[in-house]
């Protein structure tokens, strides 16, 4: 396929080059000056999307999406794809789709789970809104650039799925890193803590597979000295998203509404920026009771 890709930063731009290795012939452009293996740089997003069949974007915010859209659509092919995969409010995204709709354009949002280390392997999972047939067009891109698409229902569920998701992520993450810290002072091993809880009824995506403890469990951020595999300053935006949401939707989310004070207290006020969403660990460690 001829493809575009507009916003080539740490995730777009693996992206990119994945595509490009599995034989599509892809064009990019991004705002910083960026080179990567086989993507032809364009002097503008205009310029990139002419004659694409798809047009990817991966892209800060939902403010940013809307001004890039307004941009691109008008230059766009009728009957393309135009697949956005950042990770942006559920009104941006449904917003968004309208444009494309109106342009004679196929819509997905198809925000992505799985960090830098997914788009680089290829192993990212998007939840995707859109219709039937635009799917189809993009599945075998999903299968280049990822291990599992799941198609959530109409434009803008996809952004619906990932901020549920990451509430979920946010929750279970500051409950863990608590958990440890309270064992700490209840004088239990972390690794019996570990041993425990990820074959009981504790267990979570937090504890098995990203354990914020260094040493315990599976290699993580925590073994790294929290540098990002997913930074806390998005963990920050997620949960911000998802309030935005549950305002908007009416919806009762305290323990997401705690979760997002407590990541912009640790991001905002405190040591968090630029490091992981998991090293709440040693913020929880160096805290007592008050």
């Amino acid at each position: 396929m001829n493809i575009a890709f507009i916003g080539l930063g740490n995730m777009g731009g693996p992206m990119a080059t994945n595509l490009y290795r599995a034989g599509h012939q892809v064009k990019g452009y991004d705002t910083a000056t960026v080179a990567l293996q086989g993507v032809d740089s364009t002097h503008s997003a205009t310029e990139a999307v002419q004659g694409a069949e798809v047009v990817i974007t991966m892209l800060p915010n939902g403010n940013i999406l809307r001004s890039v859209a307004a941009e691109i659509i008008p230059a766009m092919s009728r009957g393309a794809v135009f697949l956005d995969c950042s990770t942006v409010d559920v009104d941006s995204a449904r917003a968004v789709a309208q444009q494309a709709e109106a342009a004679g354009l196929l819509p997905l949002d198809a925000p992505v789970s799985g960090g830098i280390g997914g788009a680089t392997a290829g192993t990212l999972t998007f939840m995707v809104g859109g219709t039937d047939a635009a799917m189809a067009r993009a599945a075998p891109l999903f299968d280049i650039m990822g291990q599992k698409a799941v198609h959530c229902g109409p434009s803008g569920n996809g952004q619906a799925a990932k901020i549920c998701n990451n509430m979920i992520l946010g929750v279970t993450m500051i409950a863990t890193c608590e958990a440890f810290a309270l064992a700490d002072k209840l004088g239990l091993d972390r690794q019996a803590m570990f041993d425990v809880v990820s074959t009981s009824s504790g267990s979570s995506w937090s504890m098995n597979t990203y354990c914020p403890a260094p040493g315990i469990g599976p290699n993580s951020p925590a073994d790294n000295g929290y540098t990002p595999g997913f930074a806390a300053a998005l963990m920050l935006k997620d949960l911000r998203l998802s309030q935005q949401a549950a305002e908007a939707a009416d919806a009762d989310t305290p323990m997401g509404r705690a979760a997002t004070d407590l990541y912009r207290r640790f991001v905002e006020d405190e040591d968090g920026a630029g490091r992981d969403f998991s090293a709440m660990l040693p913020r929880f460690e160096k805290r007592g009771r008050g």
